[in-house]
């Protein structure tokens, strides 16, 4: 039997970028009791809080579900690994903190797809009101809000050589890749302040910690949303203790993420009936859509050996330069470990007919043989990473279940590469990227090209390597996609169809992936969704 474990007005299931955004939220007025239940431990790890300490949690299992997909056919059969954050403030606590926000014709592209109310105009308040910019308030910028959104915390001498490079290949100058336009070549803004990660859950839960409305349960994993008829009233979650029970008098949101949330609606009934029926899961709500329309960005890497130390490989293979550059954060914060090592971006479009960007380049001060869930291992001499990133795929995948148990890690399957379509932006990514590397600015610096290597020259040859090397670029979305059509999971105020008192508010939600890193539109979603939360709660009351 399950333990009682009180009544909330809302319940919300996952206190990552967008839980915790929520939580805040809903209760700052006073007039709501909130539970948020996060399956991870609390944000204490060092690592988290340190920039350069996302190295660490990528293969942290204290902090980090450690995800696999299944074996991508497309990829030789390689299994693509998927870190995601097992902690307060979710993947926002374990990831790269650059700060991205899209492109404006992607919000509009959802709105064109019947979801009125988010299209670029419309979100733009919300970006703004998470944000508190180090620039300054402007059109496109907020001041003062939750979300410290900085610059790098230091001129790199290799950032400077990098973006310099970008320009004498014909990529204009950017200045602000959220601002008027996104296309160009600039420095990355990240989540960070005072030169420590700035995750959702320092930016929104400090402070609403204190309130006594809301209630925060750590290492409580939410196994099924329970129902009456049609409507959501509560949610089953397990402690290392005891399986409890919360009930829900107004609504139960479900913020765990594109893994997470379609997981926890397949295992309360609400998802494909025959994959249910499989699974020996009775069926709630038949929804096709509940898993589907998995979408990620998708990226392969040039990396290059430089004969001068200005890399951060060095924090690889040097004890000595770990002990100085730590001693440097400890004492001053200043040094490597004060920044994320992606110092410079670049968008563009691989064909000049498109109408925005579809390659975003990120150009790191670092090189890696792998990238895995043993670790990033990186070269063993100084080196820099020129990435392309294909923004806008075909393919598509879905998340299921392995079976009844909940704890069990969900069956994830990207499809990625299937259209010629995609391979062939990949390919034209990846002689954009040697074109920057060709550049004055860095043959003073060049060495080698270490990969794919010179010896990789035809498209059959660099589509071969694309195939061996390439990965998951960590943006997956659209899982519980918004829209009306008989695929979609949640109307435009993010409500499961059919379903009363149910809604989901995270990545999931998205119809299309965005021209861009994922976290920062979490968080508008969030703060989007709290505002129409609270708008219906008026209305009913």
């Amino acid at each position: 039997m399950a333990a009682e474990a009180g009544t909330y007005d809302f319940i919300i299931t996952g206190a990552g970028s967008a839980g915790c955004v929520l939580a805040a939220r809903l209760s700052e007025s006073g007039r709501h009791r909130v539970l948020l239940l996060e399956a991870g431990g609390p944000d204490s790890s060092p690592w988290i809080h340190v920039p350069m300490g996302y190295a660490k949690t990528f293969v942290d299992p204290r902090v980090n579900w450690k995800f696999d997909s299944e074996p991508e056919a497309a990829l030789n059969n390689r299994v693509m690994y998927q870190p995601r954050g097992k902690v307060l403030g979710g993947t926002s606590s374990i990831n790269g903190m650059i700060y991205m926000r899209g492109h404006a014709a992607d919000y509009d592209q959802w709105r064109q797809l019947g979801n009125e109310g988010w299209d670029y105009e419309s979100v733009l308040p919300y970006f703004r009101k998470a944000e508190d910019n180090e620039r300054g308030e402007d059109r496109y910028h907020g001041a003062g809000g939750p979300l410290r959104v900085s610059n790098q915390p230091y001129e790199w001498e290799i950032a400077k050589i990098l973006l310099e490079a970008c320009q004498q290949a014909g990529i204009p100058f950017n200045p602000d890749f959220n601002g008027a336009r996104q296309e160009g070549c600039g420095y990355y803004q990240t989540t960070t302040k005072d030169r420590r990660r700035w995750s959702t859950a320092a930016a929104y839960l400090r402070m609403a910690r204190q309130r006594p409305n809301l209630v925060i349960r750590t290492h409580a994993h939410a196994t099924r949303v329970l129902f009456e008829g049609s409507r959501a009233v509560a949610v089953e979650f397990r402690t290392p203790n005891a399986l409890e029970v919360a009930r829900a008098g107004r609504e139960v949101i479900v913020s765990g993420g594109v893994y997470g949330s379609p997981q926890l609606l397949q295992l309360s009934g609400v998802g494909p009936a025959q994959h249910l029926t499989d699974m020996g899961i009775g069926v709630v709500r038949d929804m096709p859509g509940v898993g589907s329309n998995l979408q990620d960005h998708f990226n392969t890497y040039c990396t290059y050996r430089i004969s001068r130390n200005l890399s951060l490989n060095a924090l690889h293979y040097s004890v000595a330069h770990r002990m100085v550059s730590g001693a440097r954060y400890a004492l001053f914060r200043s040094g490597p470990m004060s920044g994320n090592g992606m110092y410079v971006g670049a968008l563009v479009r691989s064909d000049k007919r498109l109408d925005r960007p579809d390659l975003q380049f990120n150009i790191s001060a670092w090189s890696t043989i792998d990238r895995t869930a043993a670790g990033i291992v990186s070269h063993p001499f100084p080196g820099i990473s020129i990435s392309p990133v294909h923004l806008a795929p075909e393919g598509r995948g879905t998340v299921r279940l392995r079976g009844k148990d909940p704890l069990a890690p969900p069956e994830i399957r990207f499809n990625f590469l299937r259209s010629e379509r995609d391979m062939q932006v990949m390919i034209a990514g990846v002689r954009i990227a040697r074109s920057i590397a060709l550049q004055h600015a860095l043959q003073m610096l060049m060495v080698a090209e270490t990969a794919p290597g010179v010896a990789v020259r035809t498209d059959d040859e660099i589509a071969a390597d694309i195939r061996q090397r390439g990965v998951s670029n960590l943006h997956p979305v659209g899982t519980c996609g918004m829209g009306s059509g008989p695929m979609a999971v949640v109307d435009p105020r993010l409500r499961v169809h059919g379903m009363a008192g149910l809604r989901v508010v995270d990545a999931s939600i998205m119809p299309v992936i965005i021209a861009g890193n994922t976290n920062a539109p979490t968080i508008m979603i969030a703060e989007k969704a709290a505002d129409m939360i609270q708008e219906d709660a008026r209305a009913a009351a």
